[in-house]
C-alpha cells in the first residue's frame, strides 16, 4: 500500500487549499486516516483523522473549524480542505493510514507529503 498526497502549495494568509491523499495498492475503505503536518524545527503534528466509516473525525485545536477532513471512497481518495490559512500553517503536510478504529500514532503507512508556504 502506497499514499500519494498532493494539493499542496504557496497561497496568501486567508486562502484555501484542498489536499489529497490516494490510496495506492488498497482500499481507502479498509483504512481510517489521518492528516499530520511538521513546519520546520517543530515536531510532527497530528492535526486530523477519519475513521473508515467516516463517523468519528478528529481536529487538533491549531485547525478545529477552518479544515475539514472527508473521504470518498469511490476514488480512493481522502481529502483535507483547508480554510483561512495562516502563515503558521506552512509545514510539510502528509498522510497516514490505520487499520485501527481511532489513533493518534499507530499508523501503518505513511504518504511522502505535499508542502504548503502560507505567506502574510
Amino acid at each position: 500500500v502506497q499514499l500519494q498526497a498532493s494539493g499542496g502549495g504557496l497561497v496568501q494568509a486567508g486562502e484555501s487549499l484542498t489536499l489529497a491523499c490516494v490510496v495506492l495498492g488498497g482500499s481507502v475503505t479498509t483504512y481510517s486516516m489521518g492528516w499530520f503536518r511538521q513546519a520546520p524545527g517543530a515536531d510532527n503534528e497530528f492535526i486530523s483523522f477519519i475513521n473508515w466509516d467516516g463517523v468519528t473525525t478528529y481536529y487538533a485545536a491549531s485547525v478545529k473549524g477552518r479544515f475539514t477532513i472527508t473521504r470518498d471512497n469511490a476514488k480512493n481518495t481522502v481529502y483535507l480542505q483547508m480554510n483561512s490559512l495562516k502563515p503558521e500553517d506552512t509545514a510539510l503536510y502528509f498522510c497516514a493510514a490505520t487499520t485501527r478504529y481511532y489513533t493518534d500514532s499507530e499508523f501503518d503507512y505513511w504518504g511522502r507529503g505535499t508542502k504548503v508556504t502560507v505567506s502574510s
